[in-house]
């Protein structure tokens, strides 16, 4: 039996990142738990943001990184993340995306029980 994903993106958010990366190359992504970025995902040339010590690398999306604050990661531990787009700008204006009019959401759903005993291992920068 395959493992569960942690993370998924929509179509919408494919085309996104596919337009991204033919201009910027390689990416990665962040979603942090603090102040100006709130907890929006945050998009970034790969190596463009500098880890902190055990953040967690939930998945990828089109082949590039997705990582979560340490501390976030504990409290949607147990969530499923749906990688997003919509049409605007949001808080921090930090993100590749944001010139573009556009801004990566993401949705959680929480995992059921059956698919609690089958998540994928993450993987913490240490």
């Amino acid at each position: 039996m395959s493992k569960i994903k942690r993370l998924e993106a929509t179509e919408k958010a494919i085309e996104l990142i596919q337009m991204l990366e033919e201009k910027f190359g390689d990416l990665m992504f962040y979603q942090a738990g603090g102040c100006c970025e709130g907890t929006q995902p945050q998009c970034f040339e790969k190596g463009g943001f500098y880890l902190r010590y055990e953040d967690v690398c939930i998945g990828t999306v089109n082949g590039f990184e997705f990582w979560v604050d340490k501390d976030l990661f504990e409290y949607w531990k147990h969530a499923h993340f749906t990688l997003d787009v919509t049409d605007a700008i949001g808080a921090g204006g930090f993100s590749l995306e944001t010139p573009y009019g556009k801004t990566f959401v993401v949705k959680y759903r929480l995992f059921t029980e059956e698919e609690s005993l089958n998540i994928e291992e993450v993987k913490r920068n240490l």
